[in-house]
């Protein structure tokens, strides 16, 4: 979305020629042929016709922000580029074109669409990266998109009815238990704000008090966010275990098969929820696309963008090996940039200002850019950060994490309404109802029309 709203900025004369002179389909896609050229069309194929701002996903699943407000619409951003709902198969670089399955071909049984192209960018960004434990596709909830946290905050707030209203105690038990797997960002900051939400949310509750819930954070490694540096993880590591979360390091979930969680340690949870966040694996689409990756299944890049000994390819984001300039000439070699959206950002824009000038005969320019630190978010009022060399911690780091993110989530529209949500969470009373009957729609009407309720639907 970045690239396509700074090329959107930067090729304005040329895509308004070409609304005016062939319509909203435009002339074919790709920018452009070589310098000179008069006209051009961006196309953006995406699964979903939103960007989400996945830093916001933990104080959406905790109520601080509508999920409407984590999202950015590519409709309304994009304006100049024609936005095509639906899921890159393959790409054939050779010849220039990318397959595409919509919604429209699903229903009309025609296939994969073929859309030419004459520059591809290839940015699809990462997915969860799971694990064969037994039991984990059945029971296991991923926390990489706004509909997951959603679904993982009415799952939660369900959880404490479950535990209000049954008279069984194993029941009971495993409804107040919350593993959650993975000490980096999402598992720390996801288990942070929803331990907060929750154990506020007890007060309305006659017969379930916070002391009563178990939440187990569980890391293979021996330290949890390496990325704000060691001194802040074991800050932060300490304010999770005063508050009563039990964090087990250099542990690993083995199973969790008929809702028990079974660590390698030996030791056995009873629980409804298991929240997994251990690490991300680079998007399928790349395997397809049949350009050269590294060990890691990540695109081969210059430090211009451009992928590796491939003419009019070009990738950034968790997608790409990028050469860490800066790092490199400090005396690391090899080293590459982090997976990270720090990185993603600033080479989204350096992307599409390379491609703007190879278009205009000039000539594309490497990214360099120093690693700036990292916050994160302990739940309200908490944090840590490590930020240009300086370390905060408490209400500070919190106040430069949510600082640090309004600036960077895109749109006035957007930071105005974040904002606004902030400050009236300030003034009012946190929401605690679960909508989860969102999930199943139609169960209400399917039972009013003579159908039979499923399990699933409650």
């Amino acid at each position: 979305m970045y690239t396509a709203l700074r090329l959107q900025q930067k090729l304005k004369h040329q895509l308004r020629r070409t609304a005016n002179s062939s319509g909203a389909n435009g002339s074919g896609p790709g920018a452009g042929s070589g310098p000179g050229t008069a006209a051009a069309e961006i196309v953006v194929v995406d699964p979903e016709p939103y960007m989400t701002y996945q830093p916001f996903l933990p104080e959406a699943a905790a109520g601080s922000i509508s999920p409407r407000h984590v999202v950015v619409p590519l409709r309304r951003v994009l304006r100049d580029c024609r936005l095509v709902v639906g899921e890159a198969l393959s790409v054939d670089h050779d010849r220039r074109v990318a397959r595409v399955k919509t919604l429209a071909t699903e229903e009309d049984g025609t296939g994969a669409v073929e859309i030419p192209y004459t520059e591809l960018v290839l940015a699809p960004g990462s997915v969860s990266r799971t694990l064969p434990v037994p039991g984990l596709a059945e029971h296991g909830i991923g926390f990489k998109t706004v509909e997951e946290a959603i679904g993982l905050r009415n799952h939660v707030l369900e959880q404490l009815d479950i535990a209000s209203s049954t008279r069984n105690p194993e029941v009971r038990d495993a409804a107040l238990t919350f593993v959650f797997v993975g000490g980096g960002y999402a598992g720390v900051e996801a288990l942070a704000e929803l331990e907060d939400m929750a154990r506020y949310a007890c007060r309305y509750y006659h017969n379930v008090r916070a002391e009563e819930m178990k939440f187990l954070l569980v890391e293979a490694s021996g330290k949890i966010l390496p990325e704000v540096g060691e001194e802040m993880g074991t800050y932060a590591l300490r304010e999770l275990r005063a508050r009563n979360i039990e964090v087990r390091l250099e542990t690993r979930l083995d199973s969790c098969e008929d809702r028990v969680a079974v660590l390698s340690d030996g030791s056995r949870h009873p629980t409804r929820t298991l929240v997994w966040t251990a690490g991300v694996k680079p998007h399928p689409i790349l395997a397809a696309a049949g350009l050269p990756l590294n060990g890691r299944g990540r695109l081969k890049c210059t430090a211009q963008l451009r992928v590796d000994g491939v003419e009019h390819a070009w990738s950034a984001g968790d997608a790409a090996a990028v050469p860490d300039l800066l790092a490199e000439e400090k005396g690391e070699k090899g080293a590459l940039c982090a997976p990270n959206a720090q990185h993603a950002v600033r080479q989204a824009r350096r992307l599409a200002d390379n491609i703007a000038a190879t278009l205009r005969g000039e000539q594309a320019t490497e990214y360099r850019h120093a690693y700036a630190g990292s916050v994160a978010s302990l739940g309200l009022h908490k944090g840590v950060a490590h930020v240009y060399g300086r370390k905060l911690k408490g209400y500070p780091a919190w106040f430069m994490h949510r600082a640090y993110h309004l600036s960077r989530v895109p749109t006035v529209n957007r930071k105005a309404r974040v904002l606004a949500e902030w400050t009236l969470a300030g003034l009012f009373k946190r929401e605690i109802v679960s909508l989860g009957s969102l999930e199943h729609p139609r169960a209400e009407f399917e039972l009013a029309a003579g159908g039979v309720r499923r399990p699933e639907d409650g």
